[in-house]
């Protein structure tokens, strides 16, 4: 299903999570300076994005949702998903992830997204109206404008200078 306009903003910000997670994936994360070089980025790209999404979803997106019945046992699973990776995203600020704990993160934040993409945005297309998503839209905008120009992939190159 073709996203909805108002869905997009958050749509892209999934884009660049994912991108971080498939990194994380595909890193080797063998040393003690690699791992930690990677809770940095963790840390970073929460603290300029993902902050923000997160609360926009559950500020705007997640309460529009629970509007429709057969949606509240995904918002609550969701809202418990973002408990959890906030939890993941503190261990990273205190770098206290190892390597293993850093791919379970790049999953569960991975199988996150594609919740959210598959499951969350296309129900809400079928059941909210058009008037209500493009509202949401419009608040979607103020909430995530701080994240507004923060796409973080730095380069493997800028990764070992750290």
């Amino acid at each position: 299903m073709l996203r909805d306009k108002s869905l997009i903003p958050l749509s892209r910000q999934h884009q660049h999570a994912l991108a971080l997670c498939v990194r994380i994936n595909r890193a080797p994360l063998t040393t003690s300076r690699e791992v930690l070089q990677w809770q940095a980025e963790v840390q970073q790209h929460f603290a300029l994005e993902i902050q923000y999404h997160f609360a926009a979803e559950e500020k705007e997106v997640f309460p529009l949702a629970r509007r429709t019945a057969a949606l509240v046992p995904l918002v609550e699973e969701l809202l418990a998903e973002h408990a959890r990776l906030r939890g993941y995203f503190e261990q990273a600020r205190a770098r206290t992830l190892d390597g293993p704990a850093l791919r379970q993160f790049a999953e569960m934040l991975s199988v996150h997204i594609r919740k959210e993409e598959r499951g969350l945005f296309e129900e809400m297309q079928k059941y909210v109206s058009p008037k209500e998503l493009e509202r949401m839209g419009g608040n979607l905008e103020e909430d995530l404008a701080p994240a507004a120009d923060a796409c973080i992939t730095p380069t493997e190159q800028i990764l070992k200078r750290g």
